[in-house]
């Protein structure tokens, strides 16, 4: 066979699609396209106003679209650009562009007034909604929460008690073993820190928490701020600002493990159910699926294995099809559903991203099906009991468990 004909046979024989590979589109706007974007702008107002933006006018969006269709009403090029969205008829007819036309706008404009400015912002990047420069907008009106929470600091006595932790804090931002995250209630909780403003804050205690008619909580804290200072404000309050202008900061990747596997094998009345913790191979006929190597199923739960797995071809967490067990470890003092949650956690680089489609046609996107050796399993399963799976991490390429 000549090269053409194996070529072709390589081809026509690729039933995973593997060799359908569609190049990436760009989200990037050429400038014809910002060009154009920038025209149908002008068009919007005319459609809106009835007349072409003016320059006597204290709206700047309006002066800057008055700007920018001068600059182009007076470019033979960028007119007969845009001659097919000249839906107004607005601009100059054109016939044809000369060659010195070209090289008169090729050449960079010289900017002396902000008209000049304006006039060459194709890229929106000056726009900016209509402002009245006679009235007062956007400011936003400062209630007594706000402005509380900034009067009743005073200086902290004991801040040398605080004063490394919140610096380590700082540094482990900067590391990004901590991240800002969006602010919850839930995380209200002692021993916690937040940012407001910019500010980095410690809930150091909280005093008297009780819930009113409307079941919400309520009380005085102790919050430490990183500028020396200390309040003792309303445990709304604190909520209140933080929900209006602030972030949450999460624990620390070694401490959140460690805080973990610290009550793994605490028994407490919500932990006391005995449950299995399973690893099943799918028995898909599916392509997709079927010539994946190393794909397990690594779940949890409260009965046996066998009956729950008994329907699989009808659920799409089991890939609309049976499955095979491969191995069960039946859990006693533990928490089987944080076992699991850990597991995942640490094979979550290797999740497998699949759709699955229902027999009623729904999509799905099941979480618990990866991509690693069965080994590795049985490894990380291993060193989770012997609580040293916090000295090591799972890496996706090599499909090893290495030191961390």
């Amino acid at each position: 066979m000549d090269k053409d004909a194996v070529l072709e046979e390589i081809f026509k024989n690729d039933p995973l699609g593997l060799l359908d590979v569609i190049p990436k589109k760009s989200n990037a706007k050429s400038a014809d396209e910002r060009l154009v974007a920038s025209f149908e702008e002008i068009n919007g107002f005319m459609e809106k106003n009835g007349r072409l933006p003016e320059p006597n006018t204290s709206s700047v969006s309006e002066f800057q679209l008055y700007s920018r269709f001068k600059a182009i009403d007076e470019d033979p090029m960028k007119t007969l650009q845009l001659k097919e969205y000249d839906r107004h008829k607005i601009l100059k007819d054109v016939l044809e562009d000369s060659q010195d036309d070209r090289n008169a706008t090729s050449e960079q404009k010289e900017i002396n007034t902000i008209y000049d400015i304006f006039s060459e912002d194709f890229d929106n990047l000056l726009s900016v909604d209509s402002i009245d420069i006679h009235t007062l907008k956007h400011v936003p009106k400062q209630d007594r929460s706000e402005t509380d929470f900034v009067a009743m600091r005073k200086k902290c006595k004991d801040f040398n008690k605080y004063e490394d932790e919140f610096k380590n804090v700082q540094k482990e931002l900067s590391e990004g073993t901590r991240k800002l995250l969006p602010f919850n209630e839930k995380d209200l909780e002692e021993g916690n820190y937040f940012v407001h403003n910019g500010i980095l804050l410690f809930l150091e205690k909280t005093i008297n928490l009780t819930k009113d008619n409307n079941g919400k909580v309520d009380g005085r804290t102790r919050v430490i701020f990183e500028n020396g200072t200390e309040s003792n404000m309303k445990f709304r309050s604190l909520g209140k600002n933080l929900f209006d202008n602030g972030q949450s900061v999460s624990k620390s990747k070694a401490t959140s493990e460690e805080d973990f596997l610290t009550g793994f094998n605490a028994i407490s009345k919500e932990d006391s159910e005995v449950g299995y913790i399973y690893v099943l191979k799918s028995k898909s006929k599916d392509p997709k699926i079927a010539f994946m190597e190393n794909l397990y199923k690594i779940g949890y739960s409260t009965t046996d294995v066998a009956t729950r797995i008994r329907n699989a071809e009808k659920e799409p967490t089991y890939l609309m099809a049976p499955v095979e067990n491969i191995a069960t470890w039946k859990c006693f003092n533990l928490n089987p559903q944080k076992f699991e949650k850990l597991i995942h956690q640490f094979f979550g680089s290797s999740r497998l991203q699949l759709e699955i489609i229902d027999s009623k046609g729904e999509k799905h996107t099941p979480k618990e099906w990866f991509i690693v050796p069965l080994q590795e399993i049985n490894q990380a399963i291993d060193l989770i009991i012997s609580g040293e799976i916090i000295s090591y991490q799972y890496d996706s390429r090599g499909n090893m468990i290495v030191n961390r």
